[in-house]
């Protein structure tokens, strides 16, 4: 089977931070899983080049838009390199393989009527390159609902796409195929929010130089960049070599741009008779010690202090925090540093690690680091459930089965005292399958996380003396598949506890 799953393409003005770090992040776990469970996969991320405000910055540094899209873009690929991201293209708005598919689409749409030349007025938020319905702007007291400044009331000469005839067709969708748009209650936000009536969308401007891509037939209009945007996902994968991964099986966002990916692209797609993504997903923020992310208050997780945690807790741990702790629902999460140190304490090193740490010692010291034949299995472990929850997006649910399991394990050891055990020559038989147990739940341990935490698994692997995973992972989850006689490597701690 095919996998399909794209992040948002992120905004080429800003550097790196928490929010694109994590969304990367659990789309790459989820990319991984999927390999894992030996599917043809393949996983996007990449730049939005062609706002506005990119030629002002630009100008700003004495660059092109394009040098400085270039010098951006590539901190965001740098910085998805060294977080082990293992994307399979980085797709950049201002390449040509994207804008010329850009321009084919806007060229049909037009065709068949749904881009149309107009005229709009009405509220424009400036720092999002958007207007505003009469209603949302009111609501928001005419200021920007994502930076709080004034909005502009602008009028200008546009191309507009009918959205407006694509309402009941995004309700039927909505109510056909809930799981088009999660968690649910996100489905039912916009849901309701469609039941209040579309408008057309304006989806070009004007007077913006040579930066962007203009409108089929038309050289004074340049395509808005966020349905510039939004066409990544199509074209990238819209190739003779890539066709067969259309359509997504998973747009991973945050809940800012849930219009766009919840209205507008199906509604484009509907209009292109192209067929849809399975699924949008959305995600919520991640918020710092209780309080809302601000540069002002010193609070923001930017790379510096993303490095930071790396540099002290592992990558590995890092990772496992974001997928354990992070807000895949639909409340934010708080990014606090006890709590971090806490679950690095808690889950990794006093759990796992010592789970592993014990086992594989035990083998070392009672065994001649040998693994023996196992005999009746009164203990195993089972992780159905945790494929269960992988498949549904669960990726925390999926997790705690994960820990019951090295729970479980830890608690098996003080249970069946392996060190009393060795002192009875009589209960050598009872010891060999004590010490196989432990160590085919290690084995089983390293696969389910292996997704999360992709160079600690090979480690502990490693030590454990099996070799890279090699699936299908329904095979690999199988109890039992430990041979007997397997070497164990050189023992060394995996988290060393922090205080």
């Amino acid at each position: 089977m095919k996998f399909y799953i794209t992040t948002p393409i992120y905004y080429v003005n800003d550097r790196p931070h928490i929010g694109h770090v994590y969304t990367t992040t659990i789309a790459d776990i989820l990319a991984r899983y999927h390999r894992l469970c030996g599917d043809d996969v393949f996983f996007l991320t990449g730049t939005d080049e062609h706002a506005a405000k990119v030629v002002d910055s630009a100008a700003q540094h004495n660059l092109t838009p394009q040098q400085w899209s270039d010098q951006n873009a590539q901190a965001f690929q740098d910085t998805f390199r060294k977080l082990g991201i293992a994307n399979d293209d980085f797709i950049r708005t201002s390449q040509q393989r994207h804008k010329d598919k850009v321009v084919q689409y806007v060229g049909e749409l037009l065709k068949t009527g749904d881009v149309y030349p107009g005229e709009y007025e009405g509220w424009y938020d400036e720092g999002q390159e958007e207007y505003l319905p009469e209603n949302k702007a009111k609501e928001y007291e005419f200021k920007s609902p994502f930076n709080g400044k004034p909005l502009v009331r602008k009028k200008e000469k546009n191309y507009f796409f009918r959205l407006s005839q694509y309402g009941d067709a995004l309700l039927k969708l909505l109510e056909d195929q809930p799981e088009f748009l999660r968690p649910d209650a996100r489905r039912k936000e916009i849901a309701n929010r469609i039941r209040e009536g579309l408008n057309d969308v304006p989806i070009s401007r004007t007077g913006t130089g040579d930066w962007g891509i203009r409108v089929p037939g038309d050289d004074e209009h340049v395509i808005y960049v966020w349905i510039d945007a939004l066409f990544n996902y199509l074209s990238t994968v819209d190739t003779p070599a890539r066709q067969h991964f259309w359509p997504a099986n998973v747009h991973l966002i945050a809940k800012d741009i849930l219009w766009f990916h919840a209205v507008i692209w199906p509604a484009l797609l509907l209009a292109l008779k192209r067929p849809l993504p399975a699924q949008v997903y959305v995600h919520s923020f991640w918020i710092a010690e209780g309080q809302k992310m601000s540069k002002s208050l010193g609070n923001f997780v930017d790379l510096e202090k993303i490095d930071r945690y790396v540099a002290d807790y592992g990558l590995d741990a890092l990772r496992y925090f974001l997928a354990n702790n992070g807000p895949l629902g639909i409340n934010d999460s708080d990014f606090a540093e006890a709590k971090f140190i806490e679950v690095y304490n808690t889950d990794l090193a006093n759990e796992l690690g010592n789970l592993i740490n014990r086992t594989l010692s035990m083998i070392k010291r009672y065994r001649q680091g040998v693994v023996p034949a196992g005999g009746a299995a009164e203990f195993r472990l089972d992780f159905t459930a945790y494929r269960q929850h992988m498949d549904a997006f669960d990726l925390t649910s999926a997790l705690a089965e994960v820990r019951a399991g090295v729970v479980r394990a830890n608690r098996y050891v003080e249970e069946s005292a392996p060190w009393t055990l060795a002192k009875a020559p009589e209960k050598a038989a009872q010891l060999d399958a004590v010490l196989y147990n432990l160590a085919e739940s290690v084995r089983l341990i390293t696969v389910a996380l292996a997704p999360v935490m992709p160079a600690i698994t090979a480690q502990a692997r490693t030590q454990l003396g099996v070799g890279e995973i090699a699936g299908p992972l329904a095979d690999e989850l199988t109890w039992g598949r430990l041979p007997a006689g397997t070497t164990v490597g050189t023992v060394a701690p995996l988290f060393p506890k922090k205080v």
